[in-house]
């Protein structure tokens, strides 16, 4: 049985955050048709909250390279890169070197560590691509996606670490469709834990010892991006990135929490859609107004829900909407 038959039959999912059909994105790219291919790995890992992916590289190197021979094997790729935080370089290079060793795979692997310029928007997977060219460091129109026009034109395959890591356990009959969550916050127990995919944002905190015996909420799939939830609405897996951050209810501070995600947004965009670049700053400077125009506000947010070229200002009123909406229910927060 071949790799893609065998992934098919796990259901397996990407872990990067938009839970694409691992299958579909791979037989894309082995269709295609083209003398080149690459792969890519992505361990850019630069949304706040998220550390699965440092966890992954520093316990189970051998597993991530595992599925990038498996995916070179499979693509008759030219090349492999793997896209790097570079704290995770200067840390764990040595034993991704050993596995990669290990994997016969010196010849076609190589490193990119991610620029320090590249911020935020640089984990983008058509970011990256642009990284690896030499070109800015800027999401690309999509389409064409990059399973057929990826780097230098060619058909690429990028997964993030968790996926190929799952690809390995796939290979060996080892996968049992779990998946690491990160826990940050109000909690004792802070840390990446293993446990199955389809468990509840309840039954997660609670397993791992770090269900709050005080009033809270959480944020789930990252820190900045991610859904704000009350406690009534934790009986669904974690999305995303599977990050699930736990605010004290009492304790927290609306306006500061606000400011920290307009901050970010703002510092982190990379300036290509007036959208994205103009209405984070402008959100950022109605907060700091005496008297906030809350009309303005959303109305700003929701130019950029729907006109942001990509993600990055799409993501801005995920937490700040889902905040009004589920914690403060639909009323103004004071400043």
């Amino acid at each position: 049985m071949d790799i893609l038959t065998k992934i098919k039959q796990a259901n397996l999912v990407g872990r990067g955050g938009a839970s694409f059909p691992t299958a579909l994105k791979w037989e894309a790219v082995k269709q295609a048709d083209s003398l080149a291919k690459y792969v890519v790995i992505n361990a850019a890992e630069g949304e706040p909250g998220v550390k699965k992916d440092g966890y992954i590289l520093e316990h189970y190197a051998d597993r991530v390279v595992d599925g990038a021979r498996l995916a070179v094997e499979y693509l008759g790729a030219t090349r492999c890169y793997l896209f790097i935080n570079p704290k995770y370089y200067e840390v764990y290079r040595p034993r991704i070197m050993k596995a990669v060793k290990a994997a016969k795979l010196e010849k076609k692997f190589g490193f990119f560590v991610k620029p320090h310029q590249a911020g935020y928007i640089g984990g983008e997977e058509t970011a990256i691509l642009n990284a690896l060219e030499g070109k800015k460091i800027e999401p690309r129109l999509k389409p064409p996606f990059p399973t057929i026009n990826g780097l230098w034109d060619e058909p690429t395959l990028i997964n993030n670490v968790e996926t190929l890591y799952n690809v390995s356990l796939v290979d060996k009959g080892e996968f049992h469709n779990e998946r690491f969550y990160t826990i940050n916050g109000a909690v004792k127990k802070k840390g990446v834990y293993a446990f199955p995919a389809d468990w509840t944002i309840e039954k997660v905190l609670r397993q791992s010892g770090n269900y709050p015996n005080f009033p809270f909420f959480v944020q789930v799939g990252g820190d900045a991006s991610g859904d704000v939830l009350n406690q009534k609405q934790l009986k669904v897996p974690a999305s995303g990135a599977a990050s699930i951050t736990v605010y004290d209810f009492k304790k927290h501070d609306s306006a500061k929490l606000l400011r920290y995600w307009l901050k970010f947004f703002q510092a982190e965009s990379c300036g290509q859609c007036t959208p994205c670049r103009e209405g984070t700053y402008r959100l950022n400077r109605i907060l700091e107004k005496k008297k906030v125009d809350w009309k303005m506000f959303q109305a700003i947010l929701t130019d950029l829900s729907e006109t942001s070229f990509c993600a990055l200002g799409a993501s801005v009123p995920v937490p700040i909407w889902s905040y009004f909406k589920n914690i403060l229910n639909n009323k103004n927060v004071s400043l």
